[in-house]
């Protein structure tokens, strides 16, 4: 069973490690939970007490906000938890203007069922600063 938290009091590195498959230089699990601790909001998904997957926001709480992470392990993914959590995510931050986030081609049909539709953007990324 999949438990839902906004709570990361408990939250430690080593609950961290192993997200990010695929990512050619992913985050320490010291950054991963710095950004975390960070965020206007993070909503952590639970399989047994383990960490299965995270979305977080950045906002400014009144108008914007901009969803940078949404990860779940390989093997819960297919299984609605990534779903679930961008589900929780939005409602935190319901009143905003506009919630966005950058995304690769083939995940674009993933946030459209969401009801998030895309749109042209541009952005700067230091590879290096990981």
């Amino acid at each position: 069973m999949i438990s839902y938290s906004t709570d990361l009091s408990d939250l430690t590195e080593a609950d961290l490690a192993g997200f990010f498959v695929g990512w050619p230089k992913p985050p320490t699990p010291a950054q991963h939970l710095a950004v975390l601790r960070g965020s206007y909001r993070v909503v952590i998904a639970r399989s047994d007490g383990e960490v299965v997957g995270f979305a977080n926001m950045i906002s400014d709480g009144v108008l914007t906000a901009f969803i940078p992470w949404l990860e779940v392990r390989p093997s819960f993914q297919g299984q609605g938890v990534g779903t679930e959590l961008m589900r929780r995510i939005v409602a935190e931050a319901g009143h905003m203007y506009s919630i966005d986030l950058a995304c690769d081609d083939e995940l674009r049909p993933f946030y459209e069922r969401l009801g998030m539709i895309a749109f042209t953007g541009m952005g700067l990324r230091n590879r290096d600063a990981i």
